[in-house]
């Protein structure tokens, strides 16, 4: 730890649009004689509460202006934030033009990114761009040898602590931990406005990728023990993960946080009710049925096995017979958009079990960007939204899919988009029969899949999230007992795989659209 280096605080400037703990901070400030200097609606809300407060304008000499754009950016104000103390010209010349120094600067920005999410029109949004709190934050953070920030109602206790612990002052740690907290939130504020203004010019891919998130927690680690992680936050626009709160069980770990996405995502893909199981990011059980506890048993049927440590999702709240039919089983997710108060009741048994509602579903069509990291940089594309409907889908066979086969085959390629590639999915009933994910070759993805299915296989449908390159992987299914197909087709070969398919008398559709998950 550094040095104390402490600093009294005498003088404090507080301007905040969210004004909660406002009042009792600035009496606990006036218990340790810091005189008040502040703005508008801060100011009012001070004096009402019986504390002394000087008005901005009174200390510049000068009034608000432009509706209220301008009232801070004035040297009384700068010149007091960023003299530094202890060089002797600085404080001459802050002296000779008759400037107070401020020891403390208290400004949380304009709602901006609230604005924005609650749909306001293009210029109320502009307006909500805070231009004097930045460059307050950025001034007194820059001059945090001897000022103290703050830019949140939850940095008031710590302020408070060590003026109680100090006689008035503060240290250095607690000015530098305040200040980089304090360039955090100007350049996160700055993050969205950017993104919104590129989004406002269609501008998908800005020339600066600037990211603007929150941390929610310190997990305990990342994949494997020895690596570290955190988990962040953005806009919390998408219902899922980022927006869930947490109703009981142990922490969430990276893993957990990683596969219950995957799982929620999924379980968005369909309107009628629908369970999905996922384990290391891939679907083992998958199905929709006229309610979630016949979902249930159809898509703990596809892999039992694997399915023991899971992650459950499922797209309705969470009724007790689903809760009670899960919790025979050693699971290690649920997650819903809401869990009912029977449901958590028969839960809650199973202490270790983490149970997340969402307080709502993704919308699998909306649009958006994902990123991913790579060596010394990022890859961004956008959210893989595409979903086929029956009109979209071509027959190239001799023989037409029947009604129930259509109504599965959109049900596989739906669960296709999010197994890994090489992905291979058999459905039939409504359900995953067989799931094969990652494999280097295509073929293998059906093998695996047709081992997992073994005899369900017969009568299924095959989705296959990329073209079949040759013949093999169809002959594969076919074998395994599937009595029709759906990938996007698009291969040199795509002649070959058709005869092998009129061959044997089943059923193709193509898509014309790729799911690769990678």
């Amino acid at each position: 730890m550094s040095e104390p280096r402490l600093r009294p605080i005498r003088r404090a400037l507080i301007s905040v649009s969210d004004k909660a703990g406002l009042v009792p901070f600035a009496q606990a400030l006036a218990r340790h004689k810091v005189a008040l200097v502040s703005t508008g609606g801060t100011a009012k809300a001070l004096a009402d509460a019986g504390l002394a407060v000087e008005e901005v304008a009174a200390v510049t000499k000068f009034p608000e202006l432009l509706d209220g754009r301008l009232k801070t950016l004035h040297p009384a104000i700068h010149g007091g934030i960023l003299a530094k103390r202890g060089e002797r010209a600085h404080m001459d010349a802050i002296a000779r033009h008759g400037i107070a120094p401020i020891d403390l600067v208290v400004v949380n920005l304009y709602p901006f990114a609230a604005t924005v999410a609650r749909g306001a029109p293009f210029d109320e949004c502009v307006e909500n761009i805070d231009i004097g709190g930045p460059s307050l934050i950025r001034a007194a953070a820059k001059n945090h040898a001897d000022v103290v920030v703050a830019t949140d109602p939850a940095d008031y206790d710590a302020i408070v602590r060590e003026l109680d612990a100090h006689q008035g002052a503060t240290t250095l740690d607690l000015r530098r931990h305040l200040a980089q907290r304090a360039f955090a939130r100007t350049a996160a504020y700055d993050a969205e406005i950017a993104w919104w203004l590129a989004r406002q010019s269609g501008d998908e891919f800005p020339e600066a990728l600037i990211l603007a998130a929150a941390r929610k927690q310190t997990l305990r680690y990342g994949e494997n023990p020895h690596q570290h992680a955190a988990f962040y936050v953005g806009d919390g626009a998408r219902k899922g993960v980022a927006t869930a709160h947490q109703l009981q069980g142990k922490e969430l770990s990276y893993n957990n946080l990683n596969d219950t996405d995957a799982a929620f995502e999924l379980a968005a893909e369909f309107a009628e009710p629908a369970v999905v199981i996922v384990k290391h990011g891939n679907p083992c059980g998958v199905a929709v049925a006229g309610n979630l506890r016949t979902a249930w048993d159809k898509a703990l049927a596809t892999d039992p096995v694997s399915a023991f440590g899971g992650i459950v999702a499922v797209n309705r709240p969470l009724d007790a017979p689903t809760a009670a039919a899960i919790g025979v089983l050693f699971m290690e997710v649920v997650i819903a958009p809401a869990v009912d108060d029977a449901a958590l009741a028969v839960l809650k048994k199973k202490t270790a079990l983490r149970v997340l509602a969402t307080g709502g579903m993704p919308d699998p069509a909306e649009a958006g960007v994902t990123f991913k990291s790579v060596a010394g940089g990022y890859l961004l594309q956008t959210r893989d939204n595409g979903r086929v409907s029956e009109h979209q889908l071509k027959t190239v066979t001799k023989r037409a899919p029947s009604r129930p086969e259509i109504a599965d085959l959109i049900f596989a390629f739906r669960v296709c988009k999010h197994v890994k590639s090489n992905a291979i999915v058999f459905a039939k009933g409504g359900a995953t029969v067989g799931v094969g994910a990652g494999q280097m070759s295509r073929v293998d993805s059906v093998r695996v899949a047709a081992q997992k299915g073994g005899a369900a296989i017969k009568g299924s449908v095959v989705a296959s999230d990329a073209f079949f390159p040759f013949a093999d992987g169809l002959e594969t299914a076919i074998a395994a007992g599937a009595t029709a197909a759906i990938q996007p087709g698009g291969s040199v070969r795509d002649n070959e795989v058709i005869a092998a398919a009129d061959k044997a008398g089943i059923a193709m559709m193509f898509t014309g659209m790729r799911h690769f998950r990678h």
